[in-house]
């Protein structure tokens, strides 16, 4: 089992930033894929952004030069760092891992930009 426990959630202006982390439970190095996801209200879940066992990493256009999504491999923690939010990344982030072809799911952390 993977448990993963999302943080760093809030309320801020249009133009800020904030750096969402994702606490995975055991060794990074045995989940094949982590990555960022959001759903708005009424809309579907979308990925936001994903990187791999080896370090490489693929983003949504919408997030493109504004989100990047790191790790910390000593901690066994996954980052999200969003800059010049827009009101329109208003939406619950879910942290998913891929381990074994098993998928996991954080309960996610809710992400509020006000215009």
């Amino acid at each position: 089992q993977v448990q993963l426990v999302e943080s760093g959630g809030g309320l801020v202006q249009a133009g800020g930033s904030l750096r969402l982390s994702c606490a995975v439970s055991g060794s990074i190095f045995s989940i094949n894929v982590v990555g960022w996801y959001r759903q708005a209200p009424g809309n579907q879940r979308e990925v936001v952004a994903v990187i791999i066992s080896g370090g490489n990493s693929n983003y949504a256009d919408s997030v493109k030069g504004r989100f990047t999504i790191s790790r910390d491999i000593a901690k066994n923690t996954v980052y999200l760092q969003m800059n010049s939010l827009k009101s329109e990344d208003t939406a619950v982030y879910y942290c998913r891992a891929l381990r074994g072809g098993m998928e996991f799911w954080g309960k996610g952390t809710l992400v509020t930009v006000s215009s």
